[in-house]
């Protein structure tokens, strides 16, 4: 399997579900006559970041992972989504984005160094392979789980089927 095979392909699956994810979050609202706001702003617990940032997060970590591990500039992607429409939209562009990528773009990815943000004053270096295992696909599904979790938790009617994809 190519590096390329190993990444962009996850990747879209996950933000694909995350558009139905966000349609089926909608049309909740609509039918149980739900502000969406108490959708968008719901949290796990307090001290964790909102559905909404969720999404957001999830995003990034797509979008930035292939940038860093293809070596091309990373993008600046302004966290302004308030709608479900608006992060439809941010998905969409994302799954636009990481389309982008051809499969030469990761050809020894794998063993390259990817240097990148580990908080405000901190960046790490890691190997390509190491980076995409141990840091971009665990962020990346980490925040999407959360949003699916925060959805069932609100009473969205989804499964793991929704998560995947694959309903």
């Amino acid at each position: 399997m190519s590096f390329y095979d190993a990444t962009v392909p996850a990747f879209l699956q996950i933000l694909s579900a995350l558009n139905g994810l966000l349609s089926k979050a909608e049309a909740h609202c609509q039918k149980k006559n739900i502000q969406p706001e108490a959708i968008l702003n719901a949290r796990l617990y307090p001290d964790m970041l909102p559905f909404t940032r969720q999404i957001q997060l999830a995003c990034d970590f797509a979008a930035k992972g292939c940038a860093r591990l293809a070596h091309v500039e990373v993008p600046a992607t302004p966290d302004t989504e308030k709608t479900f429409e608006e992060l439809r939209q941010r998905v969409a562009r994302t799954i636009d984005y990481v389309k982008s990528f051809k499969p030469a773009q990761f050809e020894g990815a794998d063993t390259k160094d990817v240097t990148f943000p580990a908080g405000p004053d901190r960046s790490l270096t890691l190997k390509g392979q190491q980076f995409l295992s141990s840091f971009s696909l665990p962020n990346f599904y980490f925040h999407a789980a959360i949003a699916h979790g925060l959805l069932r938790h609100n009473g969205v009617e989804i499964g793991k089927r929704d998560f995947l994809g694959v309903n």
